[in-house]
């Protein structure tokens, strides 16, 4: 078992290395439970405190998950996460589990998902959930690492890029087609039409609604999902085993997420669009494109994100027309 309060001198490079996941609490007896649970299943500890020294260790352990105790006296934990999440010098993929001292209730797991933590757990702690969670958070999270290093991630989102995203569209084609599966892809893109003439975004806007996205995409996507940034305001998502109705309900999940934190809703969002944090309104269009069995032998994984790339381009195209179109040919979701 490792463990270290000062993480200094922690490998946080090597991929044979343990992963590392920093445990911030101010209960001594909390953490080393945790410990004693995490170290003798292959993971490094790091422990942090207090908020400061939390905010201090990511930063400098660059751990593979964050176990973070929700009663942290010095600052909400939700207040932690969004701190960490627009740290640039924080990985944006490192998973975030808050643990509570007490029961979980719905509205506690959907604000730390809001605020960027990937999971929020209540008690009693089961030992065995929590080191399944783990092992495949950090499994996704280093994945993201090494396509970091590859050059297959946007550096300002922390998303794929379309290289990124074109390889796990192929990672997730094989998967799907073990399974006898479908594969779907979602792009989507803000529309500043409604903005009026000669009202064009300005770059900082741009920044504002790319930033806005990319962080809602990422909390409203499944873990399995591959997310990626294919141009300066276009996104997509990549998932195995969603038909055409899957694909329509997880652009409608992701539109709401760029909305919930405002109250608004997909219906608000699609007829009088949202408020850009610099300013600007804009509606979200989407298009989507499915292969319905990966076995097919001309279906090219990486093709989905060229048909969901096509079929934006159409909505984009038809101001008045539906928020989401399926790729001329493909099929389209039944009402």
């Amino acid at each position: 078992m490792s463990n270290a309060d000062e993480p200094a001198m922690l490998d946080s490079a090597g991929a044979g290395r343990h992963p590392i996941v920093l445990i911030a609490s101010h209960q001594e007896s909390s953490s080393r439970s945790l410990e004693s649970i995490l170290g003798p299943n292959g993971y490094t500890v790091v422990k942090a405190y207090t908020a400061a020294q939390t905010l201090e260790r990511a930063r400098r352990a660059q751990p593979d998950a964050i176990i973070l105790d929700a009663t942290l006296p010095d600052q909400d934990p939700l207040e932690i996460c969004r701190a960490l999440r627009h740290d640039p010098e924080f990985a944006p993929d490192t998973p975030i589990i808050i643990v509570s001292s007490d029961h979980a209730t719905r509205q506690q797991r959907i604000d730390a998902l809001r605020a960027g933590a990937w999971e929020y757990l209540g008690q009693p702690l089961d030992a065995e959930h929590l080191l399944l969670k783990l092992e495949t958070f950090t499994r996704v999270k280093r994945a993201a690492d090494r396509a970091r290093e590859d050059g297959l991630v946007d550096p300002a989102t922390g998303l794929y890029n379309l290289s990124g995203l074109a390889r796990r569209a192929r990672e997730l084609g094989a998967q799907a087609s073990r399974l006898n599966g479908a594969l779907a892809c979602v792009a989507l893109a803000p529309d500043f039409g409604d903005n009026g003439p000669g009202s064009e975004p300005t770059e900082a806007v741009l920044e504002a609604v790319v930033a806005q996205l990319a962080g809602a995409f990422r909390a409203a996507g499944r873990v399995s999902d591959a997310i990626g940034r294919l141009g300066p305001t276009e996104f997509a998502v990549v998932a195995s085993g969603t038909d055409a109705g899957g694909a329509v309900r997880l652009a409608e999940r992701l539109a709401n997420a760029v909305t919930e934190g405002r109250g608004d809703s997909l219906s608000a969002l699609s007829a009088s669009g949202a408020q850009a944090g610099a300013g600007a309104r804009f509606r979200l269009r989407a298009g989507y494109y499915v292969v319905p069995d990966a076995r097919a032998p001309a279906a090219d994984p990486a093709d989905t994100i060229l048909g969901a790339a096509s079929a934006l381009r159409l909505a984009r195209a038809e101001p008045g027309g539906p928020w989401i179109r399926a790729f001329p040919g493909g099929l389209e979701a039944q009402s």
